[in-house]
């Protein structure tokens, strides 16, 4: 094979690959000089000269004319008479110049050259795509599904493989080789081969925040900031939002005219619900805000605790509002302000209720404090919450809480049979 042929082929392969011109020389020169040294054994002794507008390559074998008998390395030295049958004006001392053709390297160191470029090639697109998306970490990518797994999905974007684990997917979504995929690159990582993974995801947060930064000017321009943003993917999801300027209402600029801006938002989410609320640094307002759609009556915050505590107190018919299905809306609260939220229903003057310390005989201290810790110092609050949150809230072992319960509706059974009996 001739030398310009294996560089034009090697320029072929670069360009498929986005080498550039000044990379490419190079990578060549590197491949050269190690066909060289397996060869000779060392390369010190040698050029590689590289013309890549005609794709020609030269080797010169550069070597120290000496004295006859007196050679002891081939590779840098020539005998004077070897020297004079090359050029007779050659004297001792003098530096030969000789071409070395590719062909004197054989077949195979030539195909071994192929595939020390190839690797090469593949190492640099590899860092190249590294480096890439390590710079679009945080940013939004358009890809093509091509292949569902059981455990992630396979995005390609501009000829690279994005990953979409399970755990960062909706779990409405369904996916379908060919359809179109928007999602938010979570981060650049390298397996175990060194390869590096694009991680993608449509259920992180950033995701949501970038998604209103597109659909809301007003965010994209910064006079409308998000502070936080928290997620159940697929089911629900809070925003807190604040503005820099007066005049504009931020909540107002989320949710655009007739609900236009959140709507598309929404759509691209799978229907997630989105309560967009406004920013207070007043843990109080704040609280209020995020256990909408319910209206508190009170918040009560202590801070002494940590978790912080704040007890909330809704009206009767809004506890289940306050709460959520299955807990959600009261999670995403406590997750949105950074406090561990207690929702209690109102209870009126003339409702029977017994103080806590009133089944001091029953319950001992430590669980009786641990119940005033989160608000509940009177019975009917206790009986607000099944045994499982009594555990989630107050750390109360499975039997405690079924036993504090079952103490408090056996005084009150016992305080309706009393009446009855009165009233008999």
């Amino acid at each position: 094979m001739q030398s310009s042929d294996l560089v034009s082929s090697f320029a072929e392969i670069a360009r498929e690959k986005g080498i550039d011109r000044d990379m490419l020389q190079l990578i060549v020169e590197d491949v050269f000089r190690a066909m060289i040294r397996k060869r000779y054994g060392a390369d010190d002794s040698f050029e590689v000269i590289i013309n890549p507008d005609n794709g020609d390559i030269q080797i010169i074998h550069i070597r120290e004319v000496i004295p006859d008998m007196d050679l002891e390395d081939p590779v840098t030295q020539i005998e004077a008479t070897s020297a004079t049958k090359i050029d007779e004006d050659f004297e001792i001392g003098d530096e030969v110049a000789t071409e070395v053709s590719i062909t004197d390297f054989g077949r195979r160191a030539v195909m071994t050259a192929r595939q020390t470029f190839s690797q090469r090639i593949r190492d640099i697109e590899k860092e190249n795509i590294y480096y890439r998306y390590s710079e679009l970490v945080g940013e939004i990518v358009v890809g093509e599904v091509y292949q569902t797994r059981r455990r992630e999905v396979l995005v390609i974007h501009d000829k690279v493989e994005l990953v979409l684990p399970r755990e960062e997917q909706i779990y409405k979504d369904r996916y379908r080789k060919g359809d179109m995929l928007r999602a938010v690159i979570k981060e650049v990582r390298r397996d175990a081969g060194n390869n590096p993974q694009v991680i993608i995801s449509r259920a992180d947060p950033l995701f949501m925040e970038r998604l209103f930064e597109l659909e809301v000017p007003e965010i994209d321009e910064g006079i409308v900031e998000i502070k936080k943003i928290v997620r159940e993917p697929g089911d629900r999801a809070k925003v807190a939002v604040i503005s820099h300027d007066e005049r504009i209402d931020p909540v107002g600029a989320c949710v655009g005219m007739k609900g236009s801006r959140i709507h598309a938002v929404v759509r691209e989410l799978a229907n997630e619900n989105i309560d967009v609320l406004e920013f207070s640094e007043d843990p109080h307002r704040l609280i209020s805000s995020a256990l909408s759609p319910a209206n508190p009556i009170s918040v009560t915050i202590n801070d002494e605790l940590k978790p912080p505590r704040a007890k909330v107190v809704v009206n009767a018919d809004e506890v289940s509002k306050a709460i959520g299905r299955g807990g959600i809306n009261i999670r995403l609260a406590s997750q949105l302000v950074g406090y561990e939220i207690d929702v209690y229903r109102e209870i009126s003057e003339d409702e029977e209720d017994i103080d806590m310390v009133e089944f001091a005989d029953e319950i001992d201290a430590e669980t009786l404090q641990r119940l005033r810790d989160i608000g509940c110092d009177s019975a009917k609050a206790v009986l607000e919450l099944s045994p499982e949150e009594l555990m989630r809230r107050a750390g109360l072992e499975a039997e405690l809480a079924k036993h504090v319960l079952a103490v408090i509706k056996a005084e009150f059974a016992t305080g309706e049979e009393e009446e009855e009996e009165f009233e008999a």
